[in-house]
């Protein structure tokens, strides 16, 4: 009993870093960060139904801001594909400037850090635990993500 388990922690521990070699093979194909910019690189876990989901990107900053207005950051998230792999990369070439609504604010009034995001609609990707989500932004630049799943059963739509 001890061979047969001791057997199949070795499988376990095999294919783990076999699947992170792979990861890392994967990797090989998105190019160094040019000067000024970082790469960071997500590893989605696998799920049985990965059309289901969808992965939020959200690029921006932390910054001291007045509590009331809304602000933003002028810039873009855009799509490439590596030429000779076809893998996607996604890429913020520029953040700023930041820009929010205008609601009249006391000048004394304490300042708040708050994480202010690129403006536009929201960015949802694909959800591919098979491939590194790699995504190129300026060193100062923060990255967070949210993950989308859509409800098990889809909603009938009725005559109106």
């Amino acid at each position: 009993m001890l061979k047969l388990m001791l057997a199949f922690c070795t499988l376990l521990v095999g294919s783990h870093a076999m699947a992170q070699q792979s990861a890392q093979d994967n990797l090989k194909a998105y190019p160094a960060p040019t000067d000024g910019m970082k790469r960071l690189v997500v590893y989605l876990e696998p799920k049985e139904e990965e059309e289901d989901y969808r992965v939020e990107l959200m690029v921006g900053k932390t910054v001291e801001v007045d509590a009331s207005n809304r602000f933003f950051f002028a810039g873009s998230l855009e799509e490439e594909t590596i030429e000779g792999w076809g893998f996607p990369k996604y890429l913020v070439k520029q953040i700023g400037p930041m820009a929010g609504t205008r609601i009249g604010v006391d000048p004394d009034a304490p300042k708040v850090k708050r994480f202010v995001r690129l403006g536009g609609e929201p960015k949802l990707l694909r959800y591919n635990s098979k491939l590194p989500l790699v995504v190129y932004v300026p060193k100062d630049a923060e990255v967070r993500m949210r993950v989308w799943v859509a409800t098990p059963q889809p909603l009938t739509i009725n005559e109106g």
